[in-house]
Order: structure tokens, then C-alpha cells, then sequence
């Protein structure tokens, strides 16, 4: 039986965190490796929705490394990743760019605007947001930011617009580069003074033990997270998220959420919650 009660309860309860983040702005990293999935992608875009209406302000930055290679795959282009950035020759970057600014990012656009968002679809070169030089010749054109300028995606917000931009930038000759996703949700929320950033992946959380996804660390401390590296519990993707939050919040960021993309509505669950679904990590002095 349908309990008006508890339904009035919840949104009560949510109440603070309505307060708490209206006209703030939350970035929030959408991982590749959830793209196709059909139902949680929904929910994440009503989450998404929902939130705009609440007067939250949301940047959207998206992956889309396993549609690029299957991409390679049916080019006969070989994947080649050294220490988790994929290895971008001319053709693959060519590829890439199309797939992430092109298929990826409309695809995520219009599903936005179908359930009454207002979102517009942009890459790092677009208002010169995003300057990079290569990171090195070994990984081709892969990039490494120089410099963001936030102009635009102040613009968009203000205007009550969800940017969802795709990790393609462009250097001092206007190559096109491909820079890694978590380094520019970082950086995107560090120039907009973000008061959260989200990285909405493939596992619950950081895992005090890789093969119990139970495990779950509900809280770190920036301070914890070199350690962390060491002794193996932060490794392969989980290094640039942990690194990038660590950078974004002694820049001022509140605090950094890594939450499970693959449960539907693990972002309003995070969000407006106490208890939320994944791992906070928040400065030393952190004390809310």
C-alpha cells in the first residue's frame, strides 16, 4: 500500500542537502564503462534532472574509452594502453574524437533533454576551455592540461544549462588531444569552485580489499591517500580518481564522492543523504 507518509518523510529529510546545495555547482565524472548501461543510465539522467530543477548547478563530463575500442576493433586498429592512458596515434585520436564529442556526448545530451533537462553538448576545445600539450611521444596524442578556461561553462550553468563535455582539448597548434577524464573533472571543478566532485564508476567505492566489494571505505582523508598507493589498496584506475580529488580539494573543493554508476540513483542517494553510497574523501580539517 502507497504510504503518503513516508513518501513526505523522505522529501522532508532531504530538505538540508535541497538548502545546502541550491546554486552550488557539482561536477561530476561519468565513467565509460557504465555508458551502455540501459536502465542506470535513466536513472542517472533523472538524478541529473531533478537536481537542475533544485537549483543545483551540474557539469557532466563523460568517458567512453569501450566504445572507442570497439571502434578499433571493427577498424582493425590495435588498443594499446601504457599505465592505463590509451596509446592515441593519429587515426585512434581521429576515432576518438568522434566517438566522444560526436555519438557519446549527443547520445548523453538527448537523453538529458528527454526527461525535461536543458543540457548542450561541448568539448574542451569549444570556448577554449581546455589548453594541453602532449603528455609524451610514447602515448601520442595524448594530453596533459596547460590551462582551463571556465568562461563557458560559467555561461551554460548560469543559464541554467547542464554542459556535458567530452575530455577533448587542443594544444598550442590546435591538435586535437585526449586527456584523461578524471584529470579534467579535477580541474573543470577546481576553476568553477565546485562545492562537490562526483565520480560515478564501476565499483561501490575504494575497497579496503579489492575482491570484497562489501569493503567499502566510506570516508578518507586526502592525508591517507599516498598511503593508500603504496600499499596497493588505491591501484590502475583509482589512482588518477583519488590523485584528482586529492588536488581538487586542497584547491577548495568540499569534498569528493567515488560512488557505484551501476546502482540506479546512487547520485541523489550520495547527494542527499547521510549515509550515501560510496567513498567521501574530504580534507584533514573536515569535521561536517
Amino acid at each position: 500500500m502507497f504510504d503518503k507518509k513516508l513518501q513526505a518523510k523522505i522529501i522532508i529529510d532531504a530538505l538540508p542537502y535541497f538548502k545546502q546545495f541550491n546554486n552550488q555547482v557539482i561536477v561530476i565524472k561519468y565513467g565509460g564503462s557504465i555508458l551502455e548501461v540501459e536502465d542506470v543510465n535513466d536513472a542517472l539522467f533523472q538524478d541529473i534532472v531533478l537536481l537542475s530543477y533544485l537549483g543545483v548547478k551540474i557539469v557532466l563530463i563523460h568517458g567512453g574509452g569501450p566504445e572507442i575500442s570497439r571502434w578499433q576493433k571493427i577498424l582493425n586498429i590495435e588498443t594499446k594502453f601504457i599505465e592505463g592512458l590509451r596509446v592515441t596515434d593519429s587515426k585512434t585520436m581521429e576515432i576518438t574524437e568522434m566517438i566522444l564529442s560526436g555519438k557519446v556526448n549527443k547520445n548523453i545530451v538527448a537523453k538529458i533533454q528527454g526527461y525535461g533537462g536543458r543540457a548542450v553538448g561541448i568539448c574542451g576545445k569549444d570556448g577554449g576551455t581546455i589548453v594541453a600539450k602532449k603528455k609524451s611521444e610514447q602515448y601520442g596524442f595524448v594530453g596533459e592540461i596547460v590551462d582551463i578556461n571556465p568562461s563557458l561553462l560559467t555561461a551554460l550553468v548560469n543559464s541554467n544549462y547542464v554542459p556535458v563535455m567530452s575530455p577533448i582539448a587542443y594544444d598550442e597548434d590546435g591538435s586535437s588531444l585526449n586527456i584523461n577524464a578524471d584529470f579534467v573533472a579535477g580541474k573543470i571543478a577546481i576553476s568553477l569552485k565546485a562545492k562537490r566532485l562526483l565520480y560515478l564508476t564501476d565499483v561501490p567505492g575504494i575497497l579496503l580489499n579489492k575482491d570484497d566489494p562489501s569493503s567499502v571505505i566510506s570516508k578518507i582523508k586526502t592525508t591517507q591517500i599516498d598511503s593508500l598507493i603504496e600499499e596497493g589498496i588505491l591501484s590502475k584506475g583509482m589512482i588518477p580518481k583519488t590523485l584528482s580529488a586529492k588536488e581538487a580539494i586542497e584547491a577548495g573543493v568540499e569534498a569528493v564522492h567515488i560512488i557505484d554508476g551501476r546502482e540506479p540513483h546512487s547520485l541523489l542517494l550520495e547527494v542527499l543523504t547521510p549515509e550515501g553510497v560510496g567513498t567521501m574523501i574530504v580534507s584533514e580539517n573536515y569535521d561536517k
